[in-house]
């Protein structure tokens, strides 16, 4: 009798299934990038900025020993005659809110990520962004949708089709933006993150800065888990079923010289569940039977209950008796 190998596949064939669905599900359960952070497919260097992000301190929240709380204050020097500095955040609106700032609608103020004040007046350069870029070894951050600025050199007015609900010039007019670069601190004394302004264009229409600090070195990404613990769980699964038949019906074969179904590893565990189950549902039912009251107890309350026929009240006849045990006889066997 030859072994019929295909029960054993399908088993095999369906834990398999089952494992790679269940990664298959996880995996499109992955989240997506963080923001402030990026990585660099052709490359593979990672960086993440969101140490640099100074976030709104609540009651709720215990304040980090030496942690920076307020915003990044950078000096204009002869910017504006030397009368205007510079507030900004990273990834992140400023802290500091301000209530209002020229060219921005009132709704857009709180998203304001950098600005500078001259006398009483804000002027936005850029609202909050996220998105880092790598160019070339360099990384980046951009904010856009700033104040008003001048019209271009060469009289050519440049519209921003995203801040059409602002205020503007009805002459069209460009808005101020703000490019920070980050460099890596590899001083290991350095404690905090160094902002410089570096200059704006003649139009004062983009401002650029750098960023000195060790949250910019490359870092390694992290481990990003593709598989979900169901997944692992269902991987494992099918790797001990398939140990369990393959290495039963080697042993079984080769050691045991098993043939036919007695390949199987513990053939007699599954032989014997049929009459298992068969036991215990007699024992079942006879526990059962138990708790229902003896036949003969039950004729002789409906007799004497109901009396005979021929008018004898409690007492029966010959006939019924006769009836009576023949009906328990049958009962008992």
């Amino acid at each position: 009798m030859h072994f019929p190998a295909l029960p054993t596949i399908l088993l095999l064939t369906f834990a398999l299934r089952g494992g790679a669905n269940a990664a298959a599900s996880e995996d499109k359960k992955t989240p997506p990038a963080e923001p402030c952070t990026v990585a660099s497919s052709a490359t593979g260097s990672f960086y993440d900025l969101r140490s640099l992000a100074i976030l709104p301190h609540t009651d709720d929240k215990k304040k980090t020993k030496g942690a920076k709380t307020d915003d990044w204050h950078v000096r204009g020097w002869d910017y504006q005659d030397g009368k205007a500095n510079f507030t900004l955040n990273i990834c992140a609106p400023v802290v500091d809110p301000i209530e209002s700032a020229v060219g921005i609608s009132n709704d857009r103020v709180k998203n304001i990520s950098a600005y500078y004040t001259v006398g009483s007046k804000n002027y936005s350069i850029g609202q909050q962004s996220s998105n880092l870029t790598i160019r070339g070894r360099r990384l980046v951050l951009q904010y856009t949708g700033g104040s008003p600025c001048g019209r271009a050199r060469n009289g050519r007015a440049i519209k921003d089709e995203e801040e059409e609900d602002d205020d503007k010039d009805k002459k069209g007019s460009r808005r101020k933006s703000t490019l920070i670069s980050f460099h890596c601190d590899k001083d290991p004394l350095a404690t905090q993150a160094i902002p410089t302004f570096v200059g704006t264009d003649p139009d004062e229409c983009s401002y650029h800065f750098e960023v000195l600090s060790a949250a910019a070195c490359v870092t390694a990404e992290p481990a990003k888990q593709t598989v979900g613990p169901g997944a692992v769980f269902a991987i494992i699964g099918a790797i001990a079923i398939i140990v369990y038949f393959l290495g039963g019906v080697f042993y079984q074969r080769n050691v045991a010289h098993a043939r036919g179904w007695r390949q199987l590893p513990n053939y007699s565990m599954w032989a014997g569940i049929g009459s298992f189950v068969k036991d215990m549902f007699i024992i079942a039912t006879s526990s059962c039977a138990h708790l229902l009251p003896s036949r003969r107890g039950y004729s002789a309350l409906s007799i004497s209950a109901n009396g005979n026929s021929n008018g004898r009240g409690r007492h029966r006849n010959e006939d019924e008796n006769r009836l009576i045990d023949q009906l328990d006889e049958e009962w008992d066997d």
